[in-house]
């Protein structure tokens, strides 16, 4: 059984407003890809079991605070394993991580 999530507007992040302008490199999700949107502020990763009508269904496999990378096991009544229903409406780009590290250092 799926889970109700009520997901957060992606704004600027919609994957469907990007491709909407630009619809080059566009493609439906399948099995085994992981999409990303924004769930009560965290960036919540899905893995696409299967897609129907617009809309992806499969495990929440991440819940990660964007500004920290620190990754939770459950916020609200969310919990990684649950399986949603996420509508492309509410596709969300990954954030950009708030400072990037100089060239001559590595990532953190």
């Amino acid at each position: 059984m799926h889970k109700h999530v009520e997901w957060d507007d992606p704004g600027a992040d919609s994957v469907m407003r990007h491709y909407e302008r630009s619809p080059q490199g566009y493609s439906e999700p399948g099995p085994g890809d992981i999409l990303s949107a924004r769930f009560q502020g965290l960036v919540a990763r899905i893995r696409v079991e299967a897609y129907v009508d617009g809309t992806s269904i499969g495990p929440v496999v991440a819940l990660i605070e964007p500004r920290s990378g620190k990754r939770l096991q459950t916020r609200g009544k969310l919990v990684v394993g649950d399986t949603v229903r996420l509508p492309d409406a509410s596709r969300a780009f990954e954030p950009r991580p708030a400072e990037t590290a100089g060239d001559d250092q590595e990532p953190q």
